[in-house]
């Protein structure tokens, strides 16, 4: 991943005269009058070299290169790539769901912009219009859409409640199932946009569920590079950092990714260590942690408490669900009451929400703890639970 940016920079420019000579012109003529260098580049290197690179294919350049000019605003040009689009394999009903689809990235303005040109396209080659797809609708992995869902909740509903309900209601809820175009391109469209538009925060999650959908690492690479052509190198290069991180964390050795690795069993009680003081309260004993090798993402303890034990507050990026083995404990999240757990409960605590949790006052309790990581993080600790707060939970025994 050492080299993406300087890929990214360069490799677009590496056509020889022989090649540029043999490339026919795409310019029209007043560029050669007014900017010389720019035809050179449009006929030369992006036409004539990297329109012409196969780690991605010619349809998927289109529906970057499209995508790209609807977010941006770029009606102007847009004809002219969707008839390119269109000879590149692109159907009819997946340009129509491509503009759709960047109504809620881009903005209902762009989107509206964008039929308008495409419209001339379709009546100038006679195309019917589109209808919906009666295809099958395209599920969306369960797990992956928990975790967001609650994210959404947590993060985005105390403040904007019509906007979080809106998301998973109709965006992924709707949107993303709908079969007119396929999850992987759905990713790419989406990948294209926020790059475009200069939204890298929002990169890390949507190249995270590309590669899921099928996109791969080079075409997810080649697709910033696209961008940069069509959206400027600043937009390109600030993207380059989000989608590096996102690689490298995904990135496994092949013994760890072979159908021949080994299954691994920690043993119960293994590795015992007590739990640090500046996070615990009382006596805490965690055994048996571990952590998926390679890319992946979730790892987990069992984790003992004595009588009065308890955990300092603290947050989970992705949320952490807990399996309560045995004895009787208290869990509470800031603001809320203590409310007890029991053996064979399930607690599930959302992204980001600040709580603690321990054995009761008067009996001890053994947890399994699970946690995702976001860049590596599983936990962020705060500071300790007062003993009058916790004293609290006995009256919800």
């Amino acid at each position: 991943m050492k080299n993406l940016a300087a890929g990214i920079a360069m490799s677009a420019f590496a056509t020889t005269g022989a090649e540029a000579q043999q490339n026919p012109r795409v310019a029209p003529p007043a560029v050669y009058d007014v900017a010389p260098g720019l035809g050179h580049f449009t006929d030369d290197v992006l036409f004539g070299e990297f329109w012409k690179r196969n780690d991605l294919t010619p349809r998927d350049r289109s529906l970057v290169t499209i995508s790209v000019l609807i977010s941006t605003g770029k009606g102007h040009v847009l004809a002219n790539h969707v008839r390119r689009a269109l000879e590149n394999g692109l159907k009819p009903q997946e340009i129509g769901e491509v503009i759709t689809h960047l109504a809620f990235y881009s903005g209902w303005p762009n989107a509206m912009s964008a039929v308008t040109e495409v419209k001339k396209v379709f009546d100038e080659q006679k195309i019917a219009p589109v209808a919906d797809s009666d295809a099958a609708r395209i599920p969306l992995e369960a797990a992956a859409e928990t975790a967001r869902r609650a994210a959404v909740d947590a993060n985005v509903e105390p403040t904007a409640p019509a906007l979080a309900d809106l998301t998973n209601r109709a965006l992924f809820g709707d949107l993303w199932q709908r079969p007119d175009l396929s999850a992987r391109d759905r990713s790419l469209v989406t990948m294209a946009a926020l790059v475009a538009m200069g939204q890298p925060e929002q990169l890390a999650f949507h190249a995270n569920r590309a590669l899921d959908n099928g996109l791969t690492p080079t075409e997810a690479a080649e697709a910033v590079t696209q961008v940069g052509f069509y959206a400027g190198w600043p937009r390109a290069m600030s993207a380059v950092p989000a989608l590096k991180a996102v690689l490298e964390s995904r990135q496994a050795s092949p013994a760890e990714t072979s159908a021949g690795g080994d299954i691994k069993i920690v043993k119960r009680g293994s590795q015992p260590a007590s739990g640090p003081q500046e996070r615990f309260t009382g006596k805490v004993q965690v055994s048996a942690a571990y952590k998926g090798d390679g890319a992946a993402r979730i790892g987990g303890a069992t984790v003992s408490f004595e009588a009065g034990a308890h955990t300092a507050w603290h947050t989970h990026p992705l949320g952490q669900t807990l399996f309560i083995v045995s004895g009787r404990g208290w869990v509470q999240k800031e603001g809320g009451p203590i409310e007890v757990m029991e053996p064979g409960d399930v607690v599930w605590i959302p992204p980001m929400v600040k709580h603690w949790h321990g054995a009761s006052a008067n009996e001890a309790m053994v947890h399994f703890a699970v946690s995702e990581a976001l860049d590596g993080n599983t936990v962020t600790w705060m500071e300790k639970v007062s003993a009058e707060t916790y004293d609290r939970g006995r009256e919800a025994d």
